[in-house]
């Protein structure tokens, strides 16, 4: 399952119909290429049994998302993962506003892919707290995953997480 699978689909472009791709905004999914399927969905409000999934991911979604829902999200991800499921994470490292002059961020990305790369760039309004690695790990940990992998890179975090068995 791709959470934000839409808008340039990177997970779904990387392994086709093996994903489920959800986003809230159908537009988003209309604009993703075609391989996996598609669902318009809420994230905080998974609409999947318990145990469906053995993989999860969230490719540059989490900042999309308003803080004070993300833990609605890990918890619905460790939901619908199967015991020993991975939740993989890509995001921006995002810290908030010091000074109050900057209320944006605009983060430009090179995804090098098997069949062509894709050049794109997210913006989003800046958080009302940081959202860097100790964010994304305290909240994992909060929410019932274990940290097996973290790296951080360029403003970029990377996170593999698991649910216990």
């Amino acid at each position: 399952m791709a959470i934000g699978g839409g808008g340039e689909g990177t997970i779904g472009r990387l392994k086709g119909s093996q994903v489920v791709a959800i986003d809230i905004r159908k537009s988003e999914l209309l604009e993703a290429p075609d391989g996996a399927l598609k669902i318009i969905m809420d994230a905080r409000d998974l609409q999947f049994l318990d145990h469906t999934f053995n993989t999860a991911t969230a490719f540059f979604t989490m900042m999309y998302i308003k803080g004070n829902d993300h833990e609605k999200v890990f918890r619905e991800v460790n939901r619908v993962l199967k015991p020993g499921g991975k939740f993989l994470i890509w995001d921006a490292i995002i810290h908030k506003s010091t000074d109050g002059k900057k209320d944006r961020v605009i983060v430009p990305l090179n995804i090098k892919l098997p069949k062509g790369d894709v050049e794109t760039g997210y913006g989003v309004a800046l958080p009302e707290e940081d959202h860097d690695l100790d964010y994304y790990i305290s909240l994992a940990k909060k929410t019932g995953f274990k940290v097996i992998s973290e790296k951080s890179e360029n403003k970029v975090l990377f996170l593999e997480l698991q649910k216990p068995n």
